[in-house]
């Protein structure tokens, strides 16, 4: 089984070792990973605002079109989820997921609320609106901010520990919420910890995606049960692509 990482940001080293670590201890032992980010020059180095994410989804979405045949499954590193449903249109077979569908969609599985914990106020206002759309607004608790940018998540590791415990326990008591999600993909490998200290489950949103993914892929694999290609998920004609030099 073959997965692919899009980080749709210029590496940021940190980060991509502590990812690179962290879904290494997690994959099955016939999972082959490869960890694609987009190249050094003019491009974002975080996507903390929505005009950035609009120039790397076309980055995403070509991404995806040109490994499509040689892969099981995508995962887009953000948890904004962009390009998810323009990346799904040109995955041929494979899955594509992303963190905050499949983080909430685990986190619903063991608990009846959940609370997010986000870099900052920015990003609540989107992300609410995809947790309403994926139908699980109703168990959102709150999203709480830690204040921090994702930079500096890995590179400052014991702040983010402290603002996350912080704010986890807020989550936890004052909203009560049941399970916590961490709202960002860069928050990797802090999900222990926390859980030990909270005391519910913590699902850490790298994690969350990658075994979404092995999941749905083995399924794909096993039962045929590949991404639909009819009415809504209806792909761009080949034809046109070809003539028109897309992707």
């Amino acid at each position: 089984m073959r997965i692919v990482w899009i980080d749709p940001i210029v590496a940021d080293k940190p980060y991509v070792g502590a990812l690179q670590a962290a879904l290494d201890e997690a994959r099955h032992p016939d999972t082959e990973l490869e960890i694609i980010s987009l190249p050094e020059g003019p491009a974002p180095r975080h996507l903390r605002y929505h005009a950035y994410e609009a120039l790397v989804v076309g980055e995403i979405t070509t991404a995806v079109y040109r490994l499509a045949a040689e892969a099981d499954a995508f995962i887009i590193g953000c948890f904004y989820d962009l390009a998810l449903r323009e990346a799904r249109e040109v995955s041929g077979k494979a899955i594509v997921t992303a963190p905050c569908e499949s983080s909430i969609a685990i986190a619903a599985q063991l608990g009846n609320t959940f609370s997010v914990l986000v870099g900052a106020d920015k990003a609540i206002p989107k992300m609410r609106e995809n947790i309403r759309a994926y139908g699980l607004a109703h168990r959102l608790m709150s999203m709480r901010p830690l204040n921090m940018g994702v930079l500096e998540f890995q590179a400052q590791a014991e702040r983010t520990m402290e603002a996350m415990l912080r704010q986890g326990r807020k989550a936890v008591e004052e909203d009560r919420a049941e399970v916590i999600v961490l709202g960002c993909s860069a928050e990797v490998g802090f999900h222990r910890t926390l859980q030990d200290e909270l005391g519910v489950p913590v699902i850490d949103s790298a994690l969350a995606p990658f075994k979404y993914a092995e999941f749905l892929a083995e399924a794909a694999n096993r039962f045929g049960w590949h991404p639909s290609r009819r009415w809504g998920s209806e792909p761009p004609p080949e034809a046109e692509i070809r003539e028109w030099g897309l992707f």
